[in-house]
């Protein structure tokens, strides 16, 4: 009885300091699906590729597409809305990376995905570096 007992409480500390931790993560990445992200705007490698640099250290690619114009906001500051691509996947992927830099086998944490653009809307004429 007294091994049962201090198993539960064992897991019940153990699920205590597991939700602490996860709530103190100040730097824990956003798992919505739609996100608003303020960087600069940059060409990609094709003509209707986008990089986003957030100031969050964070990039997305995107593409261009018919609900915004992403061409007339290069090399600009601005704010962009739009829903992450393959959500799961993308989800799944930063979770492996926040485990390896937990652990120190990873030095770099800075969220990288692929964003579909709602809405596009310059913040500044230029990029701040």
């Amino acid at each position: 009885m007294k091994k049962i007992l201090l198993t539960l409480v064992l897991a019940a500390l153990a699920t205590t300091w597991s939700v602490a931790q996860s709530s103190d993560n100040a730097d824990a990445k956003s798992k919505s699906d739609v996100r608003t992200l303020t960087g600069c705007l940059t060409q990609g490698d094709s003509a209707t590729e986008f990089l986003l640099t957030a100031s969050d250290g964070s990039t997305w690619e995107m593409h261009g597409n018919s609900a915004v114009n992403l061409a007339d906001h290069l090399n600009q500051q601005v704010s962009i809305t739009g829903t992450v691509e393959n959500k799961t996947a993308h989800n799944l992927k930063e979770d492996a990376k926040d485990a390896a830099a937990d652990t120190g086998m990873k030095k770099n944490n800075n969220e990288h995905g692929h964003l579909k653009p709602t809405d596009v809307s310059k913040v500044s004429d230029s990029c701040s570096k």
